[in-house]
């Protein structure tokens, strides 16, 4: 049985629209997955850590047959092959790819290393607006429709790129 996923993409580092286009692509071709939708890129600035260039945010819906867990895995995978080391990083520091499993159907999962809903996505504006450009009927279990969250009308200097 397929289940509709969302994966949120972040980047602050080197070439992150190259990075975007090889992990979409890389995502596409995990075994029973087949891309959908990509949102526009997003230009969202540095928070948490502040001192940072900004970040480009998306998020791609996925059709998968693959479980939560085995589609984490894979997520993590592609991040490292680009760089990204997430033991031995500064949290909300910079890094070349951040994938994020944001919802995995109407699914609540938690466990150790996967929490689905993501945990904050409800309070997060760049990764909301992403996903409602390309879902906007989009639910959130436990929040409701993502339209209707506060953070999805914040603006927070977030700015849609081409």
């Amino acid at each position: 049985m397929s289940v509709r996923a969302f994966v949120g993409l972040g980047g602050n580092v080197g070439d992150v629209a190259a990075a975007f286009a090889s992990a979409v692509a890389q995502t596409d071709a995990l075994p029973g997955t087949q891309l959908l939708r990509v949102s526009r890129r997003y230009r969202t600035p540095a928070w948490g850590m502040a001192a940072q260039p900004d970040f480009l945010n998306a998020v791609a819906m996925l059709e998968t047959t693959l479980p939560a867990r085995e589609l984490l895995e894979a997520l993590l995978a592609i991040e490292r092959a680009h760089g990204r080391d997430r033991a031995n990083e500064t949290r909300w520091g910079p890094r070349t790819l951040d994938l994020d499993l944001l919802l995995y159907g109407d699914a609540v999962i938690d466990e150790p290393g996967l929490r689905v809903p993501h945990p904050h996505l409800h309070e997060r504006a760049f990764a909301l607006r992403p996903m409602l450009e390309i879902a906007p009927g989009v639910s959130i279990p436990g929040h409701g429709l993502a339209r209707d969250l506060p953070a999805a009308m914040a603006a927070d200097g977030i700015e849609a790129l081409g």
